[in-house]
């Protein structure tokens, strides 16, 4: 007997639906190479019904080089489809989960996310967080928001170490001009740490050439010295 057509969309469905269950299964394999190959099949594949799965596994994923094909998984799909599912993670409990997030909301790069973007994410205690949420905020910030933006950002200058201070220097650098003033009033700060990394990021609006390890030391020896940095400006 021949298939209706009606039975023939309804074979597809099934299929659809099984090839979705070997999917999950997979990304959830005891094995990264086998993760790697399902998030990239999904992503060459893309279904809205993998979102929910790829955001999932996202927040749990251990291995960088997954979670950075999750995240082109993601891209691969619609932004209506992603989005609202990506705001959300934004409030959960789990670093990771709130870092991918932001990682994959600066990937996908639609502005509709910036009022998502809050003070408490730059400002997150942790870590790879905050450094997510300041990446994603120099990627969604809308023309004419700069300033008020790098004076929140300055708000964590001489925040951990050094790779973290290198992180936020280049979220600043990439604002421009529009960082100068938050800068410039951070670099009165009595804090040394603060100071030297203010200092240390001006130059490096001014200079983008000029190397991030040079430029901290630098402002580190002025700020020993009891300078301001600007001294023959």
């Amino acid at each position: 007997m021949a298939m209706t057509e009606q039975d023939t969309a309804a074979e597809r469905e099934r299929q659809r639906e099984s090839e979705a269950v070997r999917a999950f299964r997979a990304l959830d394999d005891g094995r990264s190479s086998v993760r790697l190959r399902a998030a990239l099949a999904v992503g060459t594949t893309p279904d809205p019904r993998y979102v929910g799965k790829l955001v999932e596994r996202c927040a749990s994923e251990p291995e960088f080089f997954v979670r950075d094909m999750l995240t082109w998984a993601l891209t691969r799909h619609p932004v209506s489809v992603t989005l609202p599912v990506l705001l959300r993670e934004l409030r959960s409990e789990r670093a990771r989960a709130r870092s991918q997030a932001l990682h994959t909301l600066s990937k996908i790069g639609d502005r509709r996310a910036w009022p998502a973007i809050t003070e408490a994410l730059l400002s997150d205690a942790d870590e790879e967080v905050a450094r997510s949420a300041w990446r994603t905020a120099v990627v969604l910030v809308p023309e004419g928001a700069e300033t008020g933006l790098a004076a929140v950002l300055a708000t964590q200058l001489g925040r951990g170490a050094r790779e973290t201070q290198l992180s936020l220097s280049r979220a600043l650098v990439a604002l421009g001009a529009a960082v100068l003033p938050a800068l410039r009033a951070a670099a009165a700060a009595s804090a040394p740490d603060r100071r030297a990394h203010a200092l240390a990021t001006e130059r490096l609006v001014r200079d983008p050439d000029a190397g991030f390890e040079w430029a901290i030391e630098e402002a580190k020896r002025v700020v020993a010295l009891g300078g301001s940095g600007r001294e023959g400006r």
